[in-house]
């Protein structure tokens, strides 16, 4: 496959092709994956906007009427629901894990069954999060099980 890089003026829209014999499981993982790079969070902390790429988050939680997103090692405030960051991020890396989680699969290092038909992802920083049973079907095949 040759890859080819060109530099253009900030006044071009930036763009990416891809040309190909076959659109095939590995043209849509590639999408996905500049799809996935592109999105950006807007997270609040300490009256401070910071804007996150979703390639960096772990997941959302919802806590006492507030959204919260975990990357590696830093908690923000997001001003967006839960439904709207999963409608957001549906197309994405990830899934609704229970009623106030969204977990970004990209970040699971592994999982393992747990008690009562449901599942715990382990993140690559090492955080424990409780798949609920009824979104067990929705991780298998979002992971290709």
């Amino acid at each position: 496959m040759k890859v080819s890089i060109e530099e253009i003026s900030k006044e071009q829209e930036e763009e990416i092709l891809i040309r190909c014999h076959e659109v095939d499981d590995e043209i849509y993982e590639i999408v996905n994956k500049l799809k996935t790079e592109t999105l950006i969070i807007l997270g609040y902390r300490n009256d401070t906007v910071h804007r996150i790429k979703l390639s960096d988050i772990y997941y959302f939680e919802a806590v006492d009427g507030k959204v919260f997103v975990y990357c590696k090692d830093e908690v923000f405030e997001v001003k967006q629901k839960l439904y709207e960051l999963e409608e957001l991020c549906n197309e994405k890396k990830c899934f609704r894990a229970s009623k106030s989680t969204i977990l970004n699969i990209a970040k699971i290092s592994y999982i393992q069954p747990s008690i009562s038909g449901r599942f715990q992802a382990v993140l690559d920083n090492g955080e424990r999060v409780v798949v609920s049973r009824q979104y067990v079907p929705v991780l298998k095949s979002k992971l290709g099980l």
